[in-house]
């Protein structure tokens, strides 16, 4: 049996996981569910936005499925999906972005970008002076490493042929400079086997709208894959399609790249498809490949009969979609 963390959070949060928690049980005989507060439900509870508790359970589990959080405009708050990735070494996040459906105007796209999940601009470290603030970018060779080493063997387990390293290094020569390097080093020892080219961060934002399939896997840093990865989840249709894997040596968290959506919290309009994609590839991750590719196919079912959710102009809310996940769901050999 592999155990899960449950982390449903705020706003829509809750509505989104307990989709994904449905079919996933649907879908596998092999979990365990363990629910966990986090965020401002958190907060009102036991006074803390990442209880203790919380995070032992994180760890004591296989690994989390993660909802939202709502950030909250306060001086003694402070991220709990910043503090699970620093403290869980969470160091990879990975987000693939595929079309669902064809939208008029917008180019299919299949790309997964892996992002540097743990320094860069997210250090949080910001020192104010008399004329503003300055904050502290971090970029080290041991970080740079481990994202490249970790994009390579992803794209090779997957399939994937070509590995583009984005980066701004004609302006930030030190910084991106190091992250380039050692892209290149390693490409020259360990991905030989692969295509590796490069591109700056401007213009891979560009030609992911206009020529997307120029893309295959991206590697990047912390600030550029966050911005880059809503880029392309745009161009699929929106954050409701967006997957997304928190990945480290021990430890992982899957979540919709979504935020908590406060203004359409509760009124069952929210699409689960993302966090029910995270979910699948959760199970993969742990081994149960079958049972998430079967999520998978279950979801793509829905779309390619012509199905459309509320955010595409669709009559489907969170649990007609559901329902029609479920129904699609073929059925798997019991372990």
């Amino acid at each position: 049996m592999k155990r899960i963390c449950v982390l449903p959070g705020d706003g829509i949060g809750p509505e989104v996981v307990a989709s994904a928690v449905k079919v996933m049980e649907a879908a596998s005989d092999e979990l365990e569910f363990v629910h966990a507060d986090i965020g401002r439900a958190a907060y009102e509870r036991h006074g803390s936005y990442l209880p203790g508790e919380t995070l032992k359970s994180m760890r004591e589990c296989d690994s989390s499925l993660f909802g939202a959080v709502t950030t909250v405009e306060s001086a003694d708050y402070s991220s709990p999906v910043l503090t699970f990735r620093k403290e869980l070494d969470l160091y990879a996040n990975v987000r693939p972005v595929r079309s669902l459906v064809q939208i008029s105007g917008r180019p299919p796209i299949d790309v997964v970008i892996v992002r540097e999940n743990t320094e860069g601009m997210y250090t949080q470290n910001e020192v104010f002076d008399d004329v503003g603030v300055t904050t502290m970018r971090k970029v080290t060779r041991k970080a740079s490493e481990r994202i490249v080493g970790f994009a390579i063997r992803y794209a090779r387990a997957h399939g994937r042929r070509r590995l583009t390293c984005v980066h701004k290094s004609n302006v930030l020569k030190a910084s991106d400079g190091l992250f380039v390097s050692t892209f290149r080093e390693l490409m020259a020892s360990g991905g030989r086997d692969l295509e590796g080219d490069e591109q700056l961060v401007d213009s891979c934002a560009l030609k992911l709208v206009t020529e997307p399939s120029a893309f295959d896997v991206i590697v990047t840093l912390n600030l550029y894959g966050d911005i880059l990865s809503d880029v392309a989840a745009g161009v699929a249709g929106g954050l409701g399609f967006a997957p997304s894997g928190n990945i480290g040596d021990r430890h992982s968290v899957f979540e919709p790249a979504h935020g908590s959506a406060p203004d359409i919290a509760g009124k069952g309009i929210a699409n689960p498809t993302a966090a029910i994609l995270a979910a699948a590839m959760m199970l993969k991750h742990l081994g149960l490949g079958a049972d998430g590719s079967r999520m998978e196919a279950a979801v793509m079912q829905f779309y390619s009969s012509g199905h459309l959710t509320a955010d595409l102009g669709g009559r489907h809310g969170s649990e007609s979609f559901t329902e029609h996940v479920l129904k699609n769901l073929k059925p798997g050999p019991k372990h």
